[in-house]
């Protein structure tokens, strides 16, 4: 960012209490020890505005620390990327937040790529299992983003040349892609 002109400032999810979090459990009845690995429960959006107003751009490495009067307040926690970016972009309330991937993005059960899909159809095509293993938790990052108020969540094929690009800058008016490069998740 820096190297094109612009400002960039790197920052940890403990900075100024940026992310705090609770402890993660794993597992279907939630008592699996996964060690250090939290739940995003706030975002300090106040600093993030902060940056921006002064033309700064926030990179936030995915750490956080527990909540303010807790046990756990200065226990470091690991957050998974994707949740980070989506909690982060929801409480900002951001127009788009962009989720890279190594493949196509959703795709159906013929293996075709979905490039729109709603909350709702996502909901569905988890239950007929046309959407499984590790693209469950992209989507349901994706949709999580979406009800906190992200307009659209895009789950971007980070393989195709200037999937980023395409995604941002294409899809006229609504400025909703160009679904060449990925998924987007809507209401």
């Amino acid at each position: 960012i820096v190297h094109t002109g612009g400002r960039a400032l790197g920052l940890s999810g403990r900075d100024d209490g940026l992310l705090r979090c609770e402890k993660l459990w794993g597992g279907e009845d939630k008592s699996l020890d996964l060690g250090n690995v939290g739940q995003v429960m706030t975002v300090n959006t106040q600093l993030i505005d902060d940056l921006l107003d002064k033309g700064i751009t926030p990179v936030i490495a995915p750490i956080g620390m527990g909540c303010v009067g807790e046990d756990d307040e200065r226990v470091v926690y690991n957050i998974n990327a994707d949740v980070a970016a989506g909690r982060i972009a929801g409480e900002l309330k951001a127009a788009r937040v962009l989720f890279l991937t190594d493949i196509a993005g959703v795709l159906d059960k013929d293996m075709k790529l979905m490039d729109r899909l709603s909350c709702d159809d996502i909901d569905g095509l988890i239950q007929d299992e046309t959407i499984t293993g590790g693209m469950i938790p992209k989507v349901t990052y994706a949709t999580d983003a979406v009800k906190l108020g992200v307009k659209g969540a895009f789950i971007t094929d980070g393989r195709v040349p200037h999937a980023l690009l395409n995604e941002i800058l294409a899809g006229g008016a609504e400025g909703m892609g160009s679904g060449g490069g990925g998924t987007v998740v809507t209401l």
